[in-house]
């Protein structure tokens, strides 16, 4: 064994927590099942697409209005991706299980690393929700029911939307799946060949050392064969964020569930996570 680099991971032992792809060799089937379910709710629920949240050239949403009772929860859904790969248009597929159980979806896209510096993407996001919170009546949502939910690197962007410090109305809460809270692993392992991140960039935007969100409900979902050092990480950040009279932070691990399988559920209006995360809305559900 090489020197420990991390917590007495060597670089090939720290390569392997986080290479998903290699753990799951699956990953592709997945990653063609997102795509053809997105485009499914597309074809199925008439959203309104590329809707500017911003002025950049990414900087745009899919909206799925609410059906039903108005106003409704809204969820806004931040893709994974490791910062660098997938689109919105991939993750197209959330609306399927949220739309018919009566929540508006706002699906965001954001800019890629390395062709922009990761603040750049948290700064994206935030201003995404901001966007969806403002504009939730235009869309049959409710401003006050506005709720983020993100997977893996999206698991990331919703920790740095929670604590964001800015003015302005925040979400209700939100649902990070398999997200990244510490930074400095991805800084040392293969990721960071095309990350290209330095120590004081990791710092400034991870969630475990951003302040915890004032209130809010926010759940950690991890898979349980996602290996040590994820679970690590959305251990690290419940008990940095831990809860308080305003704010309730909970760390799930979902057995048996790996990096992609985890949000296979979200495709699924009857799915056990689409109903527990309906109830944490206070959606009524089909």
């Amino acid at each position: 064994m090489a020197d420990p680099i991390f917590r007495g991971y060597d670089r090939a032992a720290l390569d392997a927590q986080y290479n998903n792809r290699d753990k799951v060799p699956t990953f592709q089937a997945h990653i063609e099942r997102w795509g053809a379910d997105g485009e499914r709710a597309r074809a199925t629920l008439a959203p309104r697409l590329d809707v500017r949240y911003g002025t950049g050239e990414r900087e745009a949403v899919n909206v799925y209005a609410a059906r039903g009772a108005a106003p409704a929860p809204v969820l806004v859904w931040i893709h994974g991706g490791y910062w660098m790969s997938l689109t919105k248009a991939q993750n197209d597929f959330v609306a399927l299980g949220f739309v018919p159980n009566g929540v508006a979806v706002v699906n965001v896209e954001y800019d890629l690393v390395p062709g922009v510096r990761m603040d750049v993407l948290v700064r994206q996001c935030r201003a995404a929700v901001a966007w969806a919170i403002a504009n939730a009546a235009s869309f049959g949502g409710d401003p006050t029911r506005v709720w983020v939910g993100g997977h893996s690197a999206g698991g990331h962007l919703t920790a740095a939307v929670a604590a964001d410090p800015g003015p302005g109305p925040r979400p209700a809460g939100g649902f990070a799946f398999s997200g990244l809270y510490d930074l400095e692993p991805i800084r040392l392992c293969y990721l960071n060949d095309t990350l290209v991140m330095d120590e004081a960039e990791a710092r400034r935007t991870e969630p475990v050392g951003m302040a915890p969100p004032a209130h809010g409900d926010w759940t950690l979902l991890v898979g349980g064969a996602e290996g040590p050092e994820y679970l690590r990480q959305s251990t690290d950040l419940a008990a940095a964020w831990a809860s308080d009279d305003a704010r309730r932070v909970r760390m799930e691990v979902v057995g048996g569930a790996d990096h992609f399988s985890i949000v296979a559920p979200l495709a699924d209006p009857a799915s056990v996570t689409v109903g527990r995360m309906l109830a944490a809305m206070g959606a009524g559900g089909a």
